[in-house]
């Protein structure tokens, strides 16, 4: 340090000295010389205040600078600790996290802040398709009974292309104004038959006519095998064939939640519901599955206990079945999140990071109606049912297999997304928080310096 200040006074001196007069110029170096004897001394004297010993870095343990301890975010650890955390609930909760929050969105989270199911449909709707352009108009809108949960799942079959379009909740003898307002908005450009909009169920005729300015379409069946079928048809025509591969769930109040595990996968791929009772067969079922002649690959959903292993066994007259076992939803959501049948191209198969997935409480039932258009664009994202609301045991498991970890660059991703659908009251924002937490990327050395 001395011998820097020493050459740079210096310099600074010898300018000092061109500049000045030549009468002046003994006087001037005299000046120097003593300015730099001055800096000597005085860095001497910086050097012995300083002295280096006395600064000992051991004094200065880095070690209690612990970077760690500035950074809480930075703890790190082998991918399978970070596993094992991603499967295991907070030991505590912040009490004040809710006091003076003004959003309801997360990094990792969208959540759709409603429960009443017309207004969430609409809500649905407007995020999945801004309509701000040809691209992004829908080809056709499904309206669906708000108080038919069979006719309504079944019909998210139609969301998929070539509608390409948000199934939205009606009453039957009654449009509500928000949906008339969403479907003027959208302007539908109609599918390749030119249908703008189709009704699903029976409605009174002031319903059809409410819709005279669009191209509509009308499926009336009410029972909910009957109009499976009917959708089944529909879909067969629109691709030419009945799909070989076929979801059966149980038509049954009891196993609503079961079998609308299904609704997310029939928006995004061009497969077919159909339905049964525990214990028997319906005709119309039958008869959709005749078509395949033999070649039909179901896959049945629940356990015994939603849907009998007599019917099992009658379902393998019409091609090869399997069933995917769930006793609870969340159990079945994640266990039909995960499935993948790589032969026949069927299931989510999503065991891995880099994913999204869409939160429902069992206890709001019509919003996954609603929501199954995230599975069809954007995310193309799975249900997970939350009991009640809350996190179970098989979806903090299913957490670790999802959790996103990089070993050097945080950019290249994987990313998780979630989508929460409903409010608080439905799904808390302590859950949300935990939720956002356990989809977030991790650093096998914590972040680093990122």
């Amino acid at each position: 340090m001395k011998k820097k200040i020493f050459k740079v006074l210096s310099t600074a001196g010898l300018l000092a000295i061109i500049a000045a007069c030549n009468n002046e110029e003994e006087a001037e170096v005299i000046e120097e010389d003593t300015t730099n004897e001055n800096v000597e001394e005085e860095s001497e004297d910086m050097e012995e205040g300083m002295d280096h010993g006395d600064m000992d870095h051991e004094d200065m343990d880095h070690g209690d600078m612990d970077h760690g301890d500035m950074d809480h975010n930075m703890e790190g650890g082998s991918e399978e600790e970070i596993r094992e955390k991603a499967a295991t609930p907070p030991e505590s909760l912040n009490e004040n996290a809710t006091q003076g929050l003004i959003d309801n969105q997360t990094k990792n989270i969208t959540r759709i802040d409603n429960n009443d199911t017309i207004e969430f449909a609409v809500q649905v709707s407007q995020t999945v398709w801004p309509a701000v352009y040809e691209e992004n108009q829908p080809g056709t809108v499904i309206l669906v009974p708000e108080d038919n949960w069979q006719v309504s799942l079944a019909s998210l079959n139609l969301v998929h292309h070539p509608n390409d379009g948000p199934a939205l909740f009606i009453e039957s003898d009654n449009i509500p104004e928000v949906v008339s307002q969403e479907i003027s908005r959208l302007q539908p450009k109609g599918n390749e038959e030119g249908v703008e909009v189709i009704v699903m169920g029976s409605v009174s005729d002031s319903v059809i006519e409410e819709l005279d300015e669009y191209n509509v379409e009308q499926i009336q069946e009410d029972d909910p095998a009957s109009f499976a079928y009917e959708i089944d048809e529909a879909y067969a025509s629109i691709i030419g064939e009945a799909p070989e591969n076929v979801i059966v769930g149980s038509m049954e109040n009891e196993s609503r939640e079961l079998t609308t595990v299904a609704g997310n996968w029939i928006a995004h791929m061009d497969e077919s519901l159909l339905y049964v009772d525990s214990d028997e067969i319906p005709e119309a079922t039958s008869e959709a599955l005749e078509k395949r002649e033999g070649n039909a690959n179901i896959y049945l959903l629940g356990s015994e206990s939603a849907i009998s292993a007599n019917v099992e066994e009658e379902l393998n007259e019409y091609g090869e079945v399997e069933r995917i076992e769930g006793e609870s939803p969340a159990e079945l959501s994640v266990a039909f999140a995960q499935f993948r049948d790589d032969d026949n191209d069927f299931g989510w198969g999503i065991n891995e990071p880099g994913h999204g997935l869409s939160f429902i409480s069992t206890d709001t039932p019509d919003l996954a109606i609603a929501g199954a258009p995230f599975a069809h664009l954007g995310k193309h994202a799975p249900m997970i049912w939350l009991e009640e609301g809350e996190l179970t045991d098989e979806v903090y498991e299913y957490f670790s297999a999802l959790k996103p970890i990089f070993e050097n660059n945080p950019m290249e991703g994987p990313y998780n997304h979630g989508f929460i659908l409903g409010t608080f009251d439905d799904i808390s924002f302590e859950t949300q928080g935990i939720i956002d937490q356990k989809l977030e990327l991790e650093g096998l050395n914590g972040h680093g310096g990122h």
